[in-house]
């Protein structure tokens, strides 16, 4: 430190080996990294953000949403127009207002049927995964076990409320039930407490692997055989190709399914509005029975106090002007990511023969396909990428602490067109074989 900067910070100093060591390690350093890349080559195409594809967006929209709760809340549920003014204005119950309007939609669109108070309305998916994983973590004992590959923003945020995360391998088949077993079986020898197990059945982020019907019902076998919770987190279900699953939580019998839901991909992400579904019962000391969603909803009174009811009002209007249905809405987004997918997919196919060293999965929908490369696809590697052939990805080595993970990296086709997928792979193509 500067003598100049030293004077001015004599009077407060804060040391970082005195904060939180989540804000030193690797999962927050490589988000900050993924960002800095992007910014500084603002002229690379870029192959490696997972956002909504913006010509989707209608700036109007938003306006016409809001109209639309407000007439749902004085037509359909006899608001006066004093108690809609407070509903949009005014702080609004902490599991949020338009919580009847989810559990129609995941009626609708999924088949799970789940009480209305059961559901938290949540600052993006990311709170709901901050509320469940604090609520989870009791004491060190207490470890979370994920599908690996996992996405970045889960460990991050059991990072900060301390819960260890231990990897489950995903395999072929989306996760490796025998390797689930012997995980839960050891951990808990050695003393510790497996409290739940974090997966993304469909279209996973980053690996864009999916479970089929059999490995669903059999995962949730497997959850209820070894106790756990499963933690099912699904962005991107909707987007497939023709086949729609059912969720783990529309198979669930036993309340064993705590469900994350977004409107980030499906309505608007700059309203940040996302939900859990806990209706797992809770027994109290004095053995009377609550649900999950009751503990949920005490933590977040004192994070966030309530999610936007103004952003809540635009996802209610989104909701109720298509029939409280997902499907419904995303008629046009769906076309253009599946369209993307493909393009992306043949694009790979057309530059890089088959049985090469260059190779990647086939995912039926979403937004990622993971690539295997014959070098080291790490971070430096990426500066050389964007700096010298304008083309950005993400080095699947952020994602899973794995010898494959090394040489592979992650392709997003969400937010480009299919000329910039074009180029990007013409640009991706140059960048390979530079470095072969």
């Amino acid at each position: 430190m500067s003598e100049a900067v030293a004077a001015q910070v004599r009077s407060a100093l804060l040391r970082a080996g005195d904060l939180h060591p989540a804000l030193a390690g690797p999962v927050l350093e490589s988000m900050n990294f993924l960002n800095e890349v992007s910014h500084r080559y603002p002229d690379a195409i870029s192959l490696a953000a997972g956002r909504p594809h913006e010509d989707l967006f209608d700036a109007r929209a938003p306006e016409r949403y809001l109209a639309a709760y407000r007439h749902h809340l004085a037509a359909d549920r006899g608001f006066t127009p004093e108690q809609v003014r407070r509903t949009l204005f005014q702080y609004g119950r902490t599991k949020g207002v338009i919580h009847d309007l989810v559990a129609r939609m995941l009626h609708v669109d999924e088949g799970i049927d789940v009480d209305p108070e059961s559901v938290v309305v949540t600052v993006g998916c990311q709170e709901a995964m901050v509320l469940t994983l604090r609520a989870l973590r009791a004491d060190p004992r207490d470890v979370l076990l994920a599908v690996a590959p996992t996405y970045v923003g889960l460990t991050g945020a059991a990072a900060l409320v301390d819960l260890p995360v231990v990897p489950v391998p995903g395999g072929t088949d989306g996760v490796d039930l025998d390797a689930l077993a012997r995980t839960v079986t050891r951990l808990r020898a050695e003393g510790r407490r497996p409290r739940a197990c974090y997966v993304m059945p469909d279209f996973a982020n980053p690996s864009g692997m999916s479970m089929d019907l059999a490995v669903r019902h059999a995962l949730l076998d497997a959850a209820a055989a070894l106790d756990l919770l499963l933690l099912e987190d699904n962005p991107y279900g909707l987007f497939h190709g023709g086949e729609h699953l059912p969720t783990l939580k529309a198979l669930d019998t036993g309340r064993r399914v705590v469900y994350f839901g977004s409107f980030a991909k499906t309505c608007l992400p700059g309203a940040r509005v996302g939900y859990v579904v806990a209706d797992t019962p809770v027994e109290a000391a004095d053995g009377g029975l609550g649900l999950f969603a009751d503990e949920l909803a005490k933590i977040k009174g004192m994070l966030t106090v309530n999610t936007s009811p103004v952003a809540q009002a635009v996802v209610g209007g989104h909701l109720v002007t298509h029939g409280c249905s997902l499907v419904a809405a995303n008629t046009a987004e769906r076309a253009v990511y599946q369209r993307n997918l493909r393009h992306l997919l043949d694009g790979l196919a057309a530059r890089f023969p088959a049985g090469g060293p260059v190779r990647w999965n086939t995912p039926r929908g979403g937004f990622f396909v993971v690539v295997d490369v014959p070098f080291a696809a790490d971070d430096a590697a990426l500066e050389h990428s964007a700096q010298e052939h304008g083309v950005l990805w993400v080095p699947m080595r952020h994602f899973y602490d794995h010898p494959d993970a090394d040489r592979r990296l992650r392709l997003s086709c969400s937010a480009v067109s299919p000329a910039e997928i074009d180029e990007a792979l013409d640009r991706l193509a140059a960048f390979i074989a530079s470095r072969r």
